[in-house]
């Protein structure tokens, strides 16, 4: 057990607090080129800080946001007013975090096309300076495809044995560590296959945490929802979705663990909110022991990025899209959406 338990505990039950979420704005300089293209703006250090500076600065944002995955460069930016980026988070209630992992490459002894996340190597002292910094809570992604032959065990080992080294590092150096095991949409596999290979990574990876004495109190899980692949034809509806869901947690997460916060996954921004809705009414009815929220990235973030474009004249209406998706997820989240 950690020394620092309480203090982890509080953070992690912080940020599930109820109709609150996640945002994740973590993407890797690589990935927010794209988000960027999209709209027809260079990347530049300047165009990201902008463009997340215009998200943190959202007001009423607060209600519905308790915490905010940074990326390095962002963790270590101040706001065009000279305010660091952390400063600007906390002065509203917000937890700064911060996405640790340095991305999945081929797994050397896998299928091919499997991957292993990596950056465990001087990770305990980027802990410290993150700390030091203002981060409270840190994120790894781990990736599990669904193919031909996958994913192997050796994949959700190694997987597992790596997320579960960095959340017991994080505990160590008094951050919250999220658990992001994310099982892939893509490919044509049905939700039975989704069900049983979420089932089997988060039972393996809940080994290997408690292995590591990882204690799950002072922990966040940010799982992948259990679909249909992008490509089945069939593709189950909501109400299986939550069922699948729900029921894939319930054999494997310690009830002691104080939240899940789903991630988005690739689905589109009404699928994200609609299967959100379904699993809080799930989770309800099944009597979940855990706080059931979002971590959603491109499903809190598409909306603005095409109302901002890039314009300064267009920063107020971004915020409002950013403020609209926000509260429509946080609706989602406590089971009261509607579409109408």
């Amino acid at each position: 057990m950690p020394n620092n338990l309480t203090e982890l505990a509080a953070t992690a039950n912080a940020l599930v607090a109820p109709a609150k979420g996640i945002l994740a704005a973590d993407e890797s300089t690589g990935t927010i080129a794209k988000r960027l293209e999209s709209i027809n703006v260079e990347n530049t250090e300047a165009a990201r800080r902008t463009y997340r500076e215009m998200l943190f600065r959202t007001e009423g944002a607060a209600d519905y946001v308790s915490g905010v995955i940074l990326f390095d460069e962002t963790l270590r930016q101040a706001a065009s007013d000279e305010t660091p980026m952390v400063n600007l988070l906390t002065e509203q209630g917000i937890i700064p975090g911060i996405k640790v992992d340095a991305g999945a490459k081929p797994l050397a002894g896998g299928t091919s096309g499997e991957l292993v996340t990596e950056g465990l190597d001087g990770l305990r002292e980027r802990l410290a300076e993150y700390r030091k910094i203002g981060a409270r809570f840190a994120k790894w992604r781990a990736v599990i495809t669904i193919g031909d032959s996958m994913p192997t065990s050796t994949c959700i080992d190694a997987n597992a044995h790596a997320l579960a080294r960095y959340a017991a590092l994080c505990q160590e150096a008094g951050l919250v560590p999220i658990v992001e095991p994310e099982v892939l949409m893509e490919g044509g596999h049905s939700i039975e296959t989704a069900e049983d290979v979420t089932t089997a990574t988060l039972r393996e990876v809940f080994r290997q945490l408690a292995a590591q004495h990882v204690d799950p109190e002072g922990m966040l899980l940010k799982p992948n929802m259990v679909v249909s692949g992008y490509d089945q034809p069939d593709r189950a509806g909501a109400a299986e979705v939550a069922e699948r869901t729900v029921r894939a947690f319930l054999h494997t997460v310690p009830a002691s663990m104080p939240g899940i916060v789903f991630l988005s996954g690739g689905q589109n921004d009404e699928d994200a909110i609609v299967n959100l809705q379904a699993i809080a009414e799930r989770g309800v009815a099944a009597k979940a022991p855990w706080q059931l929220s979002y971590s959603y990235g491109r499903g809190l973030q598409a909306s603005p990025l095409k109302a901002w474009g890039g314009k300064p004249e267009n920063v107020q209406a971004a915020q409002a899209a950013f403020l609209e998706r926000c509260r429509l997820t946080s609706a989602a989240r406590e089971g009261t959406y509607s579409a109408n």
